[in-house]
């Protein structure tokens, strides 16, 4: 088995965020060309988060500048899964149902949560779990923290694959709830 660490592990979250973005896993592999959280090709998270706001378009933009986004916007990012072990030739495979029994470290995401004394609002980049019972469990626990706390909790429509109107108005409405 081939342990896999997340691309993205270093990445400190600010203790004045608001809105806390749940996502799966970003394995650090050479195949992966993401420099930061859903910068891969198909992911369409920072076209999405700017228009929310009426910003420039962040899509294929440098690090730097998503960074200055999440930190005037009060947002920060997060994932379920720290690292996971998976066979030869399958370090770059990161589709959730291959790797949701594959997880060997589960990020401590609540811990985080409890450092992050703003905090309004989670989502996780996902609205269904077929397929997923350990992500979904994990998420589940996140959840009914959320609320315990009085945290708004939402699971929101993928920002992969294709951009659409209709995915930016409920993304819109999430980012901009009270």
């Amino acid at each position: 088995m081939i342990i896999v660490k997340h691309r993205f592990s270093n990445h400190t979250i600010s203790p004045d965020t608001e809105t806390l973005i749940l996502g799966t896993f970003n394995p650090d592999t050479p195949r992966n060309s993401a420099e930061f959280f859903y910068g891969r090709t198909r992911n369409h998270l920072w076209r999405l988060l700017p228009t929310a706001f009426g910003e420039d378009d962040l899509k294929g933009a440098p690090k730097t500048g998503k960074l200055q986004f999440i930190k005037k916007f009060k947002i920060d990012l997060i994932d379920l899964i720290k690292e996971i072990k998976v066979g030869e030739g399958q370090e770059a495979n990161y589709d959730d149902v291959y790797i949701d029994n594959k997880v060997s470290i589960w990020q401590n995401v609540i811990g985080e949560i409890d450092k992050l004394p703003n905090l309004k609002r989670v989502c996780f980049t996902r609205k269904t779990f077929t397929g997923i019972p350990n992500m979904k469990k994990q998420v589940a626990e996140i959840q009914a923290y959320c609320e315990n706390r009085g945290v708004l909790f939402k699971a929101l429509t993928t920002p992969s694959r294709f951009y659409s109107n209709d995915k930016q108005a409920v993304w819109n409405d999430f980012l901009n709830s009270k």
